[in-house]
Parts: C-alpha cells; structure tokens; sequence
C-alpha cells in the first residue's frame, strides 16, 4: 500500500482484479439519478430502529385500548410505518392488506378510518418507491462494472454470519408477543378494550418482521459467496459515526459520498487502537467494492490499511447499503453550520467562566475541591417528578407497563443526576458513583469539557474512560441574564487545578469526604416508585 500525491491511501496493483473499472464521477451521478425521490424515507436515523418499534407497540395498544379495531388488526394497522422505514419489501406486500383491514372493521368511526387509512396507503406508496428504485439503482451499477466479475477474496468466502443475531432476535421478540398475547387473551371484540392484546400481536409481528430481514440479509450475503460478483474501484473512508463511507474513484476531495455501509474487518483485529475517535474522519483510501451496491445490499471491500506500509483488510458487511440522498446532504450541510455556531457559543460561555475563575484565584482565592449536584439537577429530577404525577392520572395495563419501567429508569439514572459529587486532593480528582467512587490522577486528565447540557471529564488511562452528568440548559437565557451555568463554573475551577498544580489541595482526602455510593437512593426511589404503582389509586 502506498500513499498517492492525492493523499489517497492506494491499494498494491496486484490487489487489484485485472480490468476492474473504476466507478467514476458520471456512472456514480447516474447511480445517484436512480435514487428515490426526497420524500422517500431511505436513510434512517440509528436511533429510529428502536424507537419507532417502541411508538408502534404504543400506537397498536392505544388503538385496542379505545376499541378503534380488534387486537390483530390494530397491530396490522400501525406495522407498515415500520415497514415503510426498515423493511420496505414487507410493506408492499402486506401494507394493502392492513388498508382492507382498517376500511373493514372500523366502521365505528368512519373518520377516524379514513385518516388511518390514508397513512396506511402513503406508507405503502412510499416503499413501493423505495423498492422499486432499486432496480434502477442496480442497473447502473452493473453498467459501470463493465461485466467485470471476481469472486470475492479468501478471507471473506470463510462462515456466513449474517443474520444470526437478527434471526435470535426475531425469535425472541416473537416469543414475547405470544407470551404478552395468551396472557391477556388475543381474540376480541372491535368495541372491547383491547390494549394489551393488540400490543402483544404488535410485538409479535415486529419479531416475524425481524425474521424476515435475518432471512432477506442472510439471502443476499450468501449470494455474493455462491458466484463470482461484479467489482468497482471506489474511494472510502470511516466517518465520525463509525460508518463506511464509500465515494467515486475519481472523488478525491471526498465531497459526495454514494452511500454507507457498516463493516468490520474480517480477522476483527483493524487497525489497532481508534485513532480516529473524537468524531474525526479516516483517510480516504482506495478499495475495490465487491457486489452490486443499492439500497438494502450487501457488499464487501478490499481496501487499503488505515496506515501507511500495512497489507490491504479485507471488509465484510456488518449493516445493508444506505444510499445518501441529496436530502441528506444538504441535513448534514445545516447540521454542520448549526454545529459550527453552537460551539462558537459555547466556546463563549467556557470563556467566560474560565475569566471569572481567573479573576477569583488571581486575587488569591483557591477552588474549594469540591463539587456536586446543584440547583440544575435538582430541577431535571423536579421534571422527572412531573411527568411521574402526569402519568400517574392512566389506568390499566399502560399504567403499570409504563410505571415500572420508568421507576426502573429512575432507580438507575437519577442517584447520579441528584447527588454526583467530585472532589479534588493531592493526587487527583475523585467521582462517586452508584457502587463506590473512582479516582483520576491528575496527569492521567484528558479533558474537562462543558457541551450543551453535558459536564464531562475525559482519562487517558482504560480503566477510568469517562465521566459524564447531563442537565437540560437554556444557553439563550443564561446569555440574556448574564448567567454562568453551575456546569460551566466546574469545568473551568477543575481545569485551573488541572493546569496549576499551586491551586490543587495539598492533603489527600478522606473517604467520607469523596462522596458515598449513590445505590442506597436508587434503592428508595425504586422501592418508592413501585409502591406508587402498585398501591396507590
């Protein structure tokens, strides 16, 4: 591997299949021609794969629950909007069949028929589109390969692992949709209320959709080890998210990527250590993509090392194709701005705070060594408190689902929200925690860093990692009235200490003085809240 006068990372020509083409500016535009329109959900956020199955399930309960629709077809009716977004091949299927079932049996309430109904069918136009870009997009792709085809390298051909955690999965969310089911009973009447059914039959369902993506990913995997696929020189790189990203040959700027995919180096080694953590970027290396690349696909790369004088790895699918849309871009283009202006800001009130501290020590002052929860977390446990009363006011099933789970939550999250406490000594800095309190020597520090509404402190050293508190912030209020965040004023007093060694407390501190385990409260707020679940009216 050698390092181009681009700054590519080029792969050894005899790494190369003989007569691969590379996919370069105009067949890659022609790929991107074939995309689906901007309106078409192709590209999900990470977090929509658990969310959207969590709202789904709510969604089928509440309409069993006021009698809307019977049991199943309440879990009929919500599932193609999950469909529509992670599995657009089981929509255009089934999702006409769910329009049959809302138009039929919810004939109690026409209007609200209609309204769900009309969802319904834009879901289903909107997967059809997906589905059938496709072919378009694979078109594309085989005629910028040329007819060019490789069976993949020796390393990849090795045991299918595809779809074995999702086939494990499937089963298991399948399992508790039955459990849910035949402890409430499934079959009921349109006008019973039928809340806990219907969301048994909803988790049920998501486990056979589950399914069939372990069978559709694990198909297509396996398709590229039965006979020789077609290749494509590419340009990739890893993003900030730990994605692959995979750009035109002659894209050397790295200004459009085509689309992502996740991977892993198939000995599960990489590159060593992350060095390119910190939402940073890798280089852009050189590879050959092995596979026809469209929406949903599987592929695998031969790419060049991550460093200079390494053998090529060979990298095999983790996650489908996602292709970026233009849409896309132009999000991640007014995120970046957005992101740009925020840090400048914040960068404002880190100042700040770091001038007051300055302006305190220089007259003599010393930081009291000690820090903890205040007036901001408290208020993030009063909100907490809040929405408790709120949903305290539900009966039924969804009072105790959502009671406990939140209760749980809450034993778990709020001790450290409400009583975190950092102490500095001689020798470094001390954080309590739920079982016992964890020490950072001073020259083990990385950074101490304020971000949004996120105080966090950084170690060089494995076993320390990180720690983190969050609290909700008004960063325009506290410009407005000239206030400087609790969060901020301890980031720039431990950053002083950090820096100037004369501020730094000169006894090591006691174990009473560090803060005791927070498990205790997490013990009461559980014991409390599960009371109020089960025993109050």
């Amino acid at each position: 591997m050698s390092t181009g006068s681009d700054g590519v990372l080029r792969l050894p020509d005899a790494a190369i299949p003989e007569g691969c083409r590379s996919w370069d500016g105009g067949a890659a535009r022609r790929w991107t021609g074939a995309l689906p329109a901007r309106w078409v959900p192709v590209r999900a956020h990470p977090a929509m794969s658990v969310a959207l199955p969590l709202v789904t399930v709510a969604g089928a309960g509440l309409l069993g629950e006021y009698g809307v629709l019977p049991a199943w077809g309440a879990a009929l009716a919500v599932l193609p909007f999950v469909w529509m977004v992670l599995r657009p091949e089981a929509a255009r299927i089934l999702a006409p069949v769910a329009v049959g079932v809302v138009l039929s049996y919810g004939e109690e309430s026409p209007l609200r028929s209609l309204v769900l109904g009309s969802a319904v069918v834009l879901a289903w136009a909107l997967s059809l589109a997906r589905v059938t870009a496709r072919g378009p997009q694979r078109a594309a792709a085989l005629i910028a390969a040329g007819g060019v085809t490789r069976a993949l390298p020796p390393a990849a051909a090795g045991r299918l692992e595809r779809g074995r955690f999702l086939f494990g999965a499937g089963l298991l969310l399948t399992a508790a949709g039955g459990v849910v089911g035949a402890a409430t009973g499934v079959w009921e009447d349109p006008g019973d209320r039928a809340g806990a059914p219907a969301a048994g039959w909803c988790l049920a369902g998501l486990g056979l959709t589950v399914l069939l993506a372990a069978a559709l990913t694990r198909h297509r995997a396996a398709g590229l080890r039965g006979a020789p696929v077609p290749v494509l020189r590419v340009l990739v790189r890893e993003s900030a998210q730990v994605e692959t990203e995979v750009f035109a040959a002659d894209d050397e700027g790295a200004v459009r990527p085509l689309f992502t995919v996740a991977t892993r180096v198939v000995d599960g080694g990489g590159d060593g250590e992350d060095a390119f953590g910190d939402e940073r970027v890798g280089p852009l290396r050189e590879a050959v993509l092995f596979g026809v690349p469209y929406d949903g696909a599987e592929v695998v790369l031969l790419t060049a090392a991550e460093r200079a004088g390494e053998p090529p790895v060979v990298e095999v699918g983790v996650g489908a194709v996602r292709p970026v849309t233009e849409w896309t871009l132009r999000r991640r283009s007014a995120a970046a701005r957005g992101k740009a202006q925020s840090e400048a800001r914040e960068e404002e009130r880190r100042v700040a705070a770091a001038e007051q501290v300055r302006r305190e020590t220089g007259t003599g002052a010393v930081p009291a060594g000690r820090w903890r929860a205040g007036w901001p977390d408290w208020f993030t446990g009063l909100l907490a408190l809040a929405y408790a009363a709120v949903l305290a006011g539900d009966a039924g099933w969804w009072r105790l689902i959502s009671g406990l789970g939140l209760t749980l939550v809450a034993a778990l999250v709020l001790p450290r929200r409400l009583a975190w406490r950092v102490t500095a000594d001689r020798e470094g800095l001390w954080f309590n925690g739920l079982r016992r309190a964890r020490q950072l020597p001073w020259d083990e520090i990385r950074t101490v860093r304020t971000k949004a509404g996120e105080l966090r402190v950084d170690g060089e050293g494995t076993s320390f990692g990180e720690w983190t508190v969050h609290t909700p912030r008004w960063a325009w209020l506290e410009h407005r009235i000239g206030l400087v965040h609790p969060y901020e004023r301890t980031a720039a007093e431990i950053t002083a200490m950090w820096r100037d060694p004369q501020l730094r407390p000169t006894e090591v501190s006691t174990p009473a003085r560090r803060g005791r385990a927070v498990w205790p409260l997490g013990v009461l707020i559980a014991a409390a809240g599960a009371a109020a679940v089960l025993f109050l009216p």
